[in-house]
């Protein structure tokens, strides 16, 4: 599958509401998926959101089987396809962690999340999916649902005094496993 042109902050398409799916395991939604995660892998993402490649539909991937060279330090999150998410923050803690995104290349902020949520929606095939979790995984799934409201990670930063660039304020990481 191909992978597909990841869109930039300042493309009206990233602020769009997405519109929820409607039919399960179709051959359009496996070939969505395909170019998703290949588009992912190629980018060397945490997750990805349909919408980020122009595709107005509720539907994020996230998760890798390896450690992702952009968050080294993280650990691994299960491959999910998540579609029609709805997303439960468990309590009122929130945890302040650096966050990037390939529709904002190179750079990187200290974004607050819920630490514990429940998320739920559903697979490819409408298979109902329901989790609780926490930590990074908790962060990729809230970071990528936003998307899906038209949000970016630059929306939610608090402090812009932890704003910046990545070959700056992370110098051991290669520049192009951040673009």
């Amino acid at each position: 599958m191909p992978v597909r042109e990841i869109l930039k902050m300042g493309d009206p398409r990233l602020l769009r509401v997405a519109q929820p799916v409607r039919a399960f395991d179709t051959p359009q939604l496996h070939a969505l998926i395909a170019d998703m995660q290949d588009t992912m892998l190629a980018a060397n993402g945490a997750g990805l959101a349909a919408p980020q490649i122009g595709e107005d539909v509720q539907l994020v991937i996230f998760g890798t089987d390896a450690p992702n060279p952009r968050y080294p330090d993280a650990p691994p999150v299960p491959r999910t396809v998540l579609i029609n998410p709805q997303l439960t923050p468990l309590g009122d803690e929130e945890e302040d962690d650096w966050e990037g995104c390939l529709s904002v290349p190179g750079l990187r902020a200290v974004v607050p999340r819920w630490r514990r949520i429940r998320y739920s929606g559903f697979d490819e095939k409408g298979q109902r999916i329901e989790r609780e979790v926490e930590g990074f995984h908790a962060r990729v799934v809230q970071h990528e649902c936003d998307h899906l409201v038209g949000k970016l990670y630059p929306m939610r930063v608090r402090d812009f005094s932890r704003f910046g660039f990545t070959e700056v304020l992370f110098p051991e990481l290669a520049q192009a496993d951040d673009d």
